[in-house]
Parts: structure tokens; sequence; C-alpha cells
């Protein structure tokens, strides 16, 4: 099976799939979300100061684990990314730092 990445459009679609879906009240506050947004990401002191809270605050980056038993067992190399490693477990914390910061 051969998999390409797509990457999305402007309004947030990959190919006929994505995009919005939120209450009409809320769509200029996500516009001006997503506006600010564009813009501190390629701010370079906020990138800087992002990375460091991961880093200090979240215990990035963390590291790959190489699963010896399972890679003999299916006759493969099984790398294992260790996000469990993460405070808090990664999803609620990455999430959460962007936001703050």
């Amino acid at each position: 099976m051969e998999t390409t990445y797509q990457k999305p459009s402007a309004q947030g679609y990959y190919g006929k799939f994505g995009g919005a879906y939120i209450p009409e009240m809320l769509h200029r506050n996500v516009e001006e979300l997503q506006s600010r947004y564009l813009d501190i990401m390629s701010d370079a002191a906020f990138q800087k100061e992002f990375r460091a809270l991961l880093k200090d605050y979240v215990g990035r980056p963390t590291p790959l684990f190489y699963a010896k038993r399972l890679s003999k067992q299916f006759n493969t190399n099984i790398w294992l990314k260790r996000e469990d490693l993460c405070h808090t477990g990664a999803h609620k914390i990455n999430n959460t730092v962007g936001q703050i910061l």
C-alpha cells in the first residue's frame, strides 16, 4: 500500500475531506484565532520559548525505545516512541502549553 501526504488547503480541507464544522457565531473568532496562530508560528522568539517549555516542563524530546523481543517475534525492527514519559500524558500537556503561551 502506497500512501502520500497531502497538505490541507487554506480552508483546512484534505481533498474532499476536512474543513471546520462550527457554529456560525464562532466563525469570526476562529478566523481571528487562525490569523494570530499563523503570525505567532513564524515568530522566532515564540518558537524559542515554546521549545524551552516543551523541554523543561513537558519532558521533550521523548526517547525512542527499540522493542527487541517484539522485533524478534515479528521478524522486523520495532521502535516505540515513549510519549508516556511526558508529564501528564502527551496529548494534554502538548495542547495546553501551546495554548497558554
